[in-house]
C-alpha cells in the first residue's frame, strides 16, 4: 500500500503514521505528504521521516479543473494508490473520490454521524460536545465520499467527557487516542481485512 497523507495543520496524526510505518507496525509506504498551507508545520515532520512533500492549493490555481489535474498528477507521479485525511480541512474533489473509491480515509474527533460535517472541524467539534452535554465522546475512522464525514464508519474508539472538561482538555484525551486508532485501521487495509459494500465497512478476519 503506497500512502499519501493530506494535512494543513501541525500534522501531529501524520507523524503517528510515519512513526507507525518506521516501527514495522504499518505495512505501507508513506509515498507523498500533500498539504494545502504553505506554512503547514506537517512539512517539517514530513521531512524529519524523509517523506517527500508538495504544497497545493486551489486557491493557486486558475479554476478547480487545473487544480485537481495537479492533485491527480502528483499522486501518479508517485504511484499512489491510498489517501489518507489527517486533519486535512478542505473537500476532497470528487474526480478524486471517484479515482480512489474506497480508498481514502479520514479521522474525525467525534462519534460519527453526530458532530459531523461542514464547520465541524478542530476545537469546533469539542465544544459542540461540551454544549450539548455530552459524557460520552471519542474518535471515528471512516471512507470519504463525497460529502463532509458521511462516509461509511470504520472504525471508532470512545472517550469519557468529564465535568471538568474544556474544549482543549476534551482534545487532548482524544487526541491520544487518535494516534492510536489510524495507524491500526490503515493496517486492516494493508492486510487486505476492509471490505466495502453497499455502504458498509464489514473487517474480516485474519487473512
Amino acid at each position: 500500500m503506497n500512502i499519501a497523507i493530506f494535512a494543513s495543520g501541525s500534522g501531529s496524526n501524520a507523524e503517528a503514521i510515519m512513526k507507525a510505518q518506521k516501527e514495522g507496525r504499518l505495512s505501507a509506504k508513506i509515498g507523498l505528504v500533500v498539504t494545502n498551507k504553505a506554512k503547514a508545520g506537517v512539512m517539517q515532520r514530513a521531512a524529519d521521516y524523509n517523506a517527500p512533500y508538495v504544497v497545493l492549493n486551489n486557491k493557486d490555481f486558475a479554476n478547480e479543473e487545473e487544480y485537481v489535474d495537479s492533485l491527480i498528477y502528483a499522486l501518479d507521479e508517485k504511484n499512489i494508490d491510498f489517501v489518507v485525511l489527517a486533519g486535512y480541512l478542505q473537500l476532497i474533489p470528487a474526480r478524486l473520490v471517484e479515482k480512489f473509491r474506497n480508498r481514502i480515509t479520514n479521522i474525525h474527533p467525534a462519534l460519527l454521524p453526530s458532530f459531523g460535517g461542514k464547520g465541524y472541524y478542530g476545537h469546533k467539534v469539542h465544544e459542540a460536545v461540551l454544549d450539548a452535554g455530552c459524557k460520552v465522546s471519542g474518535v471515528t475512522v471512516h471512507i470519504v465520499d463525497e460529502k463532509y464525514d458521511r462516509g461509511p464508519i470504520i472504525s471508532q474508539k470512545s472517550v469519557p467527557v468529564f465535568d471538568d472538561d474544556s474544549a482543549k482538555s476534551l482534545a487532548e484525551r482524544i487526541l491520544i487516542e487518535e494516534h492510536k486508532i489510524y495507524p491500526a485501521t490503515l493496517q486492516l487495509f494493508a492486510e487486505g481485512r476492509v471490505e466495502v459494500s453497499e455502504g458498509r465497512v464489514r473487517i474480516m478476519d485474519g487473512i
